[in-house]
C-alpha cells in the first residue's frame, strides 16, 4: 500500500492502538500494512481490536526521553508507566532537557488533534531564560519568529519574574516546531536555561510528582476531548 493515502484506515489503526494518525500513515506508506478481504496487518501481525482507551499524565523528568523506544536502550517516558495498562503513546514531544507534563494515551484520534496546530490546543510552559529580555524582544517572538522550516504563530508570554541574570516566563503556544521555544528565544539572544511543561489545554500538571503517573479523571478527559472538538462519550464526574 506503499504511497496511498488511506484517512480511514489510519483511524482504524490509530483507534487499536498502533499510535497517531501520523506514525499509521507512516507504515502505511512504508508499504508494512496489508489488507485483505477480512483483515488488516500491520508488520506481518492482524491488527486487533481498540484497546479500551486509557489516557494519563507524566511529570517527566530531564533526561528520560519522550519515545516509545529507543534503539540505545536509554531511558524512555514507557520506563515510567505503571505496569499492566495498555500500550501507551506520548502525545507530542519534551525533549530530553525540557520537563513536565506529558500527556499519554492509546486514543489516537485524540492524539492527532491535540498534536495537530489546526486545532489551536495551548500548551502552558514555565520558561527560564537567560538575562532580562527587552519589550521589543518579547514583542518579536509575540509576533512570530522565522525558522528554517517556516514562521511560528504568535504566542502569548507574560514576565513572572525578572533579573539581570535570568527571567522566568510564562509561554503559551498552540504549535509544537521542534524546539521551538528554545529556538525562538535563541533568536532574540536570550537561551533558555530551563522550560517546564505545566498545562495542555484543560490538563494541568498541578501538584503530580516528578517522575509519577497518574490516570486521569472523567471530568479531565470530558474537558480534554471537548477542547479537541471531539463528542463526548462519558459521563463527567460530579
Amino acid at each position: 500500500m506503499q504511497g496511498v493515502q488511506n484517512p480511514r484506515l489510519q483511524k482504524v489503526m490509530a483507534q487499536a492502538g498502533i499510535g497517531s494518525r501520523r506514525r499509521c500513515e507512516e507504515l502505511i506508506e512504508g508499504g508494512l500494512v496489508k489488507v485483505t478481504t477480512d483483515r488488516i496487518l500491520v508488520c506481518g501481525k492482524p491488527l486487533k481490536g481498540p484497546d479500551k482507551p486509557i489516557y494519563g499524565i507524566l511529570n517527566k523528568p530531564l533526561g528520560v526521553l519522550t519515545t516509545s523506544r529507543d534503539p540505545q536502550k536509554r531511558k524512555t517516558v514507557l520506563h515510567l508507566i505503571p505496569p499492566g495498562l495498555p500500550r501507551l503513546y506520548p502525545v507530542g514531544r519534551l525533549d530530553a532537557d525540557s520537563a513536565g507534563l506529558l500527556l499519554l494515551t492509546n486514543d489516537g484520534e485524540l492524539a492527532n488533534r491535540l498534536a495537530h496546530p489546526r486545532y489551536g490546543i495551548e500548551k502552558i510552559y514555565r520558561v527560564t531564560v537567560s538575562g532580562s529580555p527587552t519589550l521589543d524582544a518579547l514583542s518579536r517572538v509575540r509576533k512570530g519568529i522565522t525558522l528554517p522550516e517556516g514562521r511560528t504563530q504568535p504566542c502569548r508570554i507574560r514576565v513572572l519574574r525578572g533579573g539581570p541574570e535570568r527571567s522566568l516566563l510564562l509561554v503559551v503556544v498552540k504549535e509544537g516546531k521542534r524546539r521551538q521555544i528554545r529556538r525562538m528565544f535563541q533568536a532574540v539572544g536570550h537561551p533558555v536555561l530551563s522550560l517546564i511543561r505545566t498545562g495542555i489545554g484543560p490538563l494541568e500538571l498541578g501538584d503530580l510528582p516528578e517522575g509519577s503517573f497518574r490516570l486521569l479523571r472523567k471530568s479531565e478527559i470530558s474537558a480534554l476531548k471537548e477542547s479537541a472538538g471531539l463528542r463526548l462519550d462519558i459521563p463527567v464526574a460530579k
